[in-house]
């Protein structure tokens, strides 16, 4: 695995986005904004990992090992100053390590996964799709500016975790199930649970 790895800013936060997924972000920190001119100026993407311990202005936050490449899509500055910009996510990522600069950006040794393939949505998940719909057209943009893919089991699997207000420790094990039907059927039980089927 090692022979693989790349260096990528690392974003930690109390979210999981997927590929092909939409995360608006609000920066303030100083490593942020200067990890976001980076990345625009050389135009490369940057990691976002889930929180395993700490906060998210925390230094030093452990992050669990899986989690998505990002490229930077829209950006605006916000009503309260500050930068906001859309994160699209592209390819899932394992993290090998990780260190801190001197700024305390969190810089992950990181290795891109292959995608497995995006089946079509056998119909015994037509109710989340129906809901997933529902859902999109509440939440707006930038979802709904999205290329949709309500037959593909992937993808609906993917923006449901990622709108559902499951607990976040769900949503980073769906994350790492590669295979799209399986991640589909662990969902619908933790949606069952949650009372949202």
């Amino acid at each position: 695995m090692s022979s693989n790895l790349h260096e990528l800013p690392l974003f930690p936060l109390n979210s999981v986005i997927f590929p092909g997924g939409a995360l608006p972000l609000r920066l303030f920190e100083p490593r942020y904004l200067d990890m976001v001119k980076d990345c625009m100026r050389n135009e490369h993407g940057f990691g976002i990992a889930l929180i395993k311990n700490g906060q998210e202005t925390d230094q030093a936050a452990d992050v669990y090992k899986t989690g998505t490449e990002c490229r930077i899509g829209d950006w605006e500055t916000l009503p309260d100053g500050l930068l906001g910009i859309t994160a699209y996510g592209e390819t899932k990522i394992y993290i090998e390590n990780t260190h801190i600069q001197t700024n305390q950006l969190l810089i992950g040794h990181i290795q891109r996964l292959e995608a497995d393939p995006d089946p079509d949505l056998p119909e015994e998940f037509g109710a989340m799709r129906i809901l997933l719909q529902k859902i999109i057209t509440k939440v707006g943009k930038p979802y709904t500016t999205l290329p949709a893919a309500y037959d593909h089991a992937g993808w609906v699997g993917a923006r449901l975790t990622e709108l559902l207000p499951l607990q976040s420790a769900t949503k980073q094990r769906l994350l790492e199930i590669d295979d799209h039907i399986v991640r589909l059927y662990h969902l619908k039980e933790a949606m069952q649970e949650s009372k949202f089927l």
